[in-house]
């Protein structure tokens, strides 16, 4: 019997192994598929190469907003090749630390439960003493997409594989990764077009920061708010989809339809239910959201498996801290000890930090909201990137930085500084207190914060 089985060797199954081999030698890690993360190959690394690149177009395109006068021909036949060769770098090197480790301990192969203490892998049983679960997650369609269209269906796991930049798009979701690959592509001279199922773009949960945004995205993409395609078809290369607008039934016909609607997870690959019968509804297993244990047992769930955030660092943290909740099992503790932070890298960014305008709203608590505009800031004009705001929320007893969220240049960096505020429990005041350096966009942040304490006075 083994000390522990990992199942999975994504970002949270590998964060587990580095943590757990300082501890046993008597270990297996299960995988199927390629050995190292979504972030490196389909996720977080080739989306921002794609946006780089997108991203310096547009500021060439757009050099007379800081006085420029630029006579560029710009080729982007060789973008998608670009994004593969960075892309490979990274996966390469995940593939190498992991090409180190012990060969008896790694096994590829789908694992799935036969009971509590048993897993059975290429028609092979092991048991283990505890278990991490790390099988991720993979992009949420509908079926009857697919089966419609075909290899024109793409999800964001397959468009970095296209040898070309398509000439259209339809972009099926709204979130964050709809919003970013939707807005390169739109850079990258892509025709695209984005149908939205509600009126939210992105991560933002301000109704300020959510209209402001609707609204400065829209005068770049084509934004189809509550509005999804109703019948698709393939003719000739092109998919045809039909949509009413308006009360009218209008067609667009685009190279690729891009399912952008989320991500599901693979727990359902596992048979769960030969554990507990009560664990066949996937959407209700109980998981503790802090120690992140499945009920009584050993078994622990992590990373983009059963998560309201699925985020690199997240699934990192929560890897290593699994397993010492393994090596002191049954005591457990919370390892739900990050700070919240979100981060969605359209133009301009958005970030969420700490508890959300919703999150306080649904939970009651009393707070101010600190406002500073982009548009007039200094620097943000220096950059010709004025554009958007940004909210911080301060509790109104301590007078401590509860969370913001942010629509503006940069916001990459400024959540961090307000993330690390957070763990701080700082007050505004005392963050008032700290240099803001002139002129840089962090200064807008004062600005916020000193409205703030305007308010609590």
């Amino acid at each position: 019997m083994y000390d522990l089985i990992i199942i999975g060797a994504g970002t949270a199954g590998i964060s587990a192994y580095k943590e757990a081999i300082k501890y046993t030698q008597n270990l297996l890690i299960i995988n199927h598929g390629p050995w190292d993360t979504t972030c490196a190959r389909v996720g977080c690394m080739p989306s921002k190469v794609l946006i780089s690149s997108a991203n310096r177009m547009h500021d060439i395109q757009h050099a007379q907003e800081v006085a420029l006068t630029v006579d560029a021909k710009i080729d982007t036949s060789q973008i998608m090749t670009h994004v593969r060769q960075l892309r490979d770098r990274f996966t390469r090197a995940t593939q190498k630390d992991v090409d180190r480790w012990e060969a008896s301990h790694k096994i590829s192969g789908f694992a799935t439960f036969i009971d509590a203490h048993t897993i059975q892998v290429n028609g092979q049983q092991y048991q283990a003493k505890a278990f991490i679960v790390a099988v991720g997650s993979t992009p949420a369609y509908d079926q009857a997409w697919k089966e419609n269209l075909g290899e024109r269906l793409i999800t964001s796991d397959q468009i970095f594989e296209l040898e070309q930049l398509p000439k259209s798009v339809a972009v099926i979701g709204s979130g964050v990764i709809a919003l970013e690959l939707a807005q390169a592509l739109t850079r990258l001279n892509v025709n695209t077009t984005v149908f939205a199922r509600s009126r939210k773009i992105g991560s933002l949960s301000s109704p300020i920061l959510q209209k402001l945004a609707q609204e400065e995205l829209s005068k770049e993409l084509k934004l189809k708010f509550e509005i999804l395609p109703e019948h698709y078809s393939i003719e000739g290369d092109l998919v045809h989809l039909t949509y009413t607008e308006e009360n009218v039934q209008k067609t667009l016909q685009v190279d690729y339809v891009l399912a952008a609607t989320g991500r599901r997870t693979l727990l359902n690959t596992l048979s769960l239910e030969r554990i507990s019968a009560e664990f066949k509804d996937l959407k209700n297993l109980p998981i503790n959201p802090d120690t992140k244990q499945l009920a009584d047992y050993p078994i622990f769930i992590v990373g983009d498996a059963h998560t309201n955030t699925p985020i690199q660092h997240e699934a990192a943290h929560e890897g290593k801290f699994a397993v010492q909740n393994y090596l002191n099992f049954p005591q457990t503790k919370s390892i739900k000890t990050l700070t919240p932070l979100g981060i969605l890298f359209s133009t301009p960014q958005m970030a969420t930090i700490g508890q959300s305008y919703k999150h306080l709203q649904d939970k009651n608590i009393e707070f101010v909201i600190g406002y500073v505009s982009y548009e007039k800031q200094g620097r943000a004009i220096v950059a010709a990137k004025n554009k958007g705001a940004a909210e911080v929320y301060v509790d109104t007893i301590n007078h401590t930085l509860l969370g913001a969220e942010l629509f503006c240049a940069e916001a990459e960096h400024l959540a961090h500084l307000l993330a690390w505020m957070i763990s701080e429990e700082l007050s505004i005041h005392e963050i008032l207190d700290k240099p803001f350096y002139h002129p840089t966009l962090e200064e807008g942040l004062r600005t916020a914060l000193k409205h703030a304490r305007r308010q609590l006075r």
